[in-house]
């Protein structure tokens, strides 16, 4: 990425996001989908690995760390991985992790799935609010078992002529059983931007806003949108600025990008520059916009703000930012 990608962001302030972002520990063998022989034999062979998922929650165990409580991800193997294959509820192949088959399974029509499990193995919880907290690979990975199962239950029936779908490709590929419409997993392309300026007297200042859907009223972060219908995500950028902050901005930039399934989006990240200053906020998406200086996000508490989570690609556009100013 060069400076000229990155807006005013440099090259050192961003390599290191852009390469926790190209590297992934699993891979997801795609080809190895079609083949069901070898597929039948990694179901089969109890090294496999299986992801638990249960009306989408995610198998977790918590261990006190130095500071705080540490989750992280539990992988079925063996027995424990055959008691929920036997009831049969929806699996997918996810790909090989360190060479290891490694599948997920939905066991969402058990009332309760802990007895299923091994004594204090862990217990289902909400993935979005531990995401950051979990190692990247095992993040990863739940993600996508949750994304993938997500789709799957939405997608029973044709969306061409309303006749039930049956899975192939390892379940990543669904099938209409009467027209033979083939269905693909949905990712929604989503736009999430850094907006800057300068004042009158040349200080630097970053655009961030608070939406009444998050959790803490301190949180403020950058604006963030879904994709339009025919529009190209420099457009994008510029209409949901317009829509939310009556911004007008140009020399829209990639940054990188951050997968996000909740339940299927994927967050492109641009940085842009404000042709204009006077923010008027949309109060339908927003509660508040403000214009802050790089102090706001070197020391939050002292703005009375919070930001988002450090793994966030919101977050780390935003450090980038105050570092290059």
């Amino acid at each position: 990425m060069s400076e000229q990608s990155a807006g005013s962001l440099t090259v050192d302030q961003t390599a290191g996001f852009i390469d926790r972002m190209t590297s992934d520990a699993l891979d997801r063998a795609s080809g190895r989908r079609g083949d069901a022989h070898w597929i039948a034999q990694r179901l089969a062979d109890d090294n496999s690995l299986f992801v638990p998922l249960w009306r989408g929650k995610v198998l977790l165990r918590h261990s006190l760390g130095p500071t705080d409580d540490q989750p992280s991800a539990v992988f079925l193997s063996g027995d424990a991985a055959r008691r929920f294959r036997l009831h049969g509820g929806p699996w997918a192949f996810l790909g090989l992790l360190d060479g290891t088959a490694l599948f997920v399974v939905d066991v969402s029509d058990v009332d309760d799935p802990i007895p299923l499990l091994p004594p204090a193995l862990g217990e289902f919880a909400e993935l979005r609010p531990v995401v950051g907290l979990l190692p990247p690979t095992e993040a990863a990975v739940l993600g996508q078992a949750r994304g993938l199962m997500h789709w799957r239950s939405r997608h029973h029936f044709c969306g061409v002529c309303g006749n039930p779908n049956e899975p192939e490709e390892a379940g990543n590929v669904l099938r209409c059983t009467k027209c033979g419409t083939q269905h693909y997993p949905r990712t929604d392309p989503a736009v999430i931007m850094l907006i800057q300026r300068r004042n009158e007297a040349g200080e630097p200042l970053v655009l961030l806003a608070h939406s009444p859907r998050f959790p803490s009223p301190q949180l403020y972060t950058v604006l963030a949108g879904f994709v339009e219908p025919g529009e190209n995500v420099e457009q994008a950028v510029a209409r949901e600025v317009m829509e939310e902050t009556q911004i007008s901005v140009h020399r829209v930039r990639y940054f990188g990008s951050q997968a996000w399934p909740f339940p299927g989006s994927i967050m492109l990240g641009f940085t842009a520059h404000a042709t204009s200053a006077e923010i008027v906020v949309d109060t339908t998406e927003l509660t508040d916009a403000r214009w802050f200086p790089p102090a706001a996000i070197r020391n939050p508490e002292a703005f009375g703000i919070n930001l988002p989570h450090p793994v966030t690609i919101a977050r780390q556009m935003l450090e980038a930012w105050a570092v290059g100013t």
